[in-house]
């Protein structure tokens, strides 16, 4: 069970903090879709080496989860979200020195670095919103906190085509296309860091529950079969998530015949399909089964790519799109399933999961491959297994029976 020391306090500062941390952590990382495309074009890329913007990006995830898992055990939730935003804004920064060398494994670096705070974040803002309520209710809690998360995840796409992507045509990768952005993002995240560092937040302390959590202790972690296969589902619904949205651009322009930075204002609609799939998703989770509502989303999304592949025009783009929308509430159904009954292991287990979302690094560059060496058909058959494999987490993986 968990308990605050500030047991009359209201959640409502720490609910602001994490909705604009959400929104931040949207914004910065679905704007690496609008940065695909850019250096795809400006340094002549590879569909593969394009993806090596969310390689390194989600690959700070399998590196740094668990040592962050252990600094926010050691810090508290607070301090490890303003180490986070610092060290995010750090990485922005280093945008601008990025674009006077104009190397791309500098631009990789500093998205590396930028990572490192967005994993800190994430680590430390997860289980603090199941922690902040019911423990029945952490699904839609957190739903409804990545619906504002989501806001950013919209506005992204079209802050990117207006002000990076259209620079393509006239003037390839320009230094000023994409180190203002980041040098405004990055005093944005500095703010912050120093606005969270001064208020007051509720001091969440998780403690042994009724289930006997010593017994829990001395079996260790990975004695939960929930949370390994959980460690699986998430890595597979990030993937493909990161996949779609990463190659969408292209997909888009490529199957109707448009330009890059127009084709990229459809991405908003994904993204933006995921804020309405969670505001609304929020409501389900009260009254549906959480796995439920997994298992229905996670079978539409498998329709709606066969939909696309087999089809074209405009029908093709927008079940692509659609896909957004079931997207929407698989994060938090899989992360508070994952975690559902770990007790003194709630912490670590987040720190763990987070590592999973590596699979935005994996599943991209796979399908880059798969796009350079065969087909957008072929390469979308990646994603459609991650899907599958959701719907069996859904139908058997979530049950926290103890491994044996």
């Amino acid at each position: 069970m968990t308990s605050s020391t500030n047991n009359g306090r209201r959640y409502t500062p720490a609910l602001v903090v994490l909705a604009v941390l959400y929104f931040m952590m949207g914004f910065i990382t679905c704007l690496n879709d609008t940065l695909v495309p850019f250096f795809k074009a400006g340094f002549a890329l590879s569909y593969a080496d394009s993806a090596l913007v969310q390689f390194y990006f989600f690959l700070t995830y399998a590196v740094m989860s668990v040592p962050a898992g252990r600094i926010v055990e050691k810090v508290g939730y607070k301090r490890g979200m303003v180490y986070g935003f610092a060290i995010a804004g750090i990485g922005a920064f280093l945008f601008y020195p990025a674009s006077l060398w104009h190397q791309y494994g500098v631009f990789l670096g500093a998205l590396f670095i930028l990572a490192i705070g967005i994993v800190l974040l994430q680590v430390a803002a997860n289980p603090y919103i199941t922690l902040l309520g019911k423990p029945e209710t952490a699904s839609s809690r957190l739903t409804i906190i990545q619906g504002i998360g989501s806001i950013g995840t919209t506005v992204a796409p079209l802050f990117g085509a207006h002000f990076i992507l259209s620079k393509i045509s006239t003037s390839g990768v320009a230094n000023n296309a994409v180190s203002i952005p980041y040098l405004g993002i990055g005093g944005i995240l500095v703010i912050i860091a120093v606005v969270v560092s001064c208020i007051a937040l509720p001091t969440m302390i998780t403690k042994s529950g009724p289930t006997g959590a010593s017994h829990d202790v001395k079996a260790g972690i990975f004695s939960f079969r929930h949370l390994k296969f959980g460690l699986v589902a998430l890595f597979m619904y990030v993937g493909a998530e990161v996949a779609i949205g990463t190659f969408l651009t292209n997909y888009i322009a490529d199957t109707i015949g448009i330009e890059e930075h127009m084709a990229n204002t459809y991405v908003s609609f994904y993204w933006g399909g995921m804020l309405v799939g969670r505001l609304l998703g929020s409501l389900v989770l009260k009254v549906v089964k959480p796995e439920v509502v997994l298992r229905w989303m996670g079978a539409a999304s498998i329709s709606l790519i066969l939909l696309s592949v087999f089809s074209t025009g405009y029908l093709a783009v927008w079940s692509m799109v659609a896909v957004g929308l079931c997207n929407s509430v698989m994060f938090a159904i899989v992360f508070s399933l994952s975690i559902h009954g770990l007790g003194t292991h709630t912490t670590r287990a987040s720190g763990l999961l987070s590592s999973a979302i590596v699979g935005g690094a994996v599943i991209p560059y796979l399908q880059g491959l798969l796009i350079d060496r065969f087909s957008w058909q072929v390469s979308f058959g990646l994603p459609l297994i991650c899907y599958l494999y959701i719907v069996f987490f859904a139908w058997r993986g979530y049950q926290p029976r103890r491994a044996e």
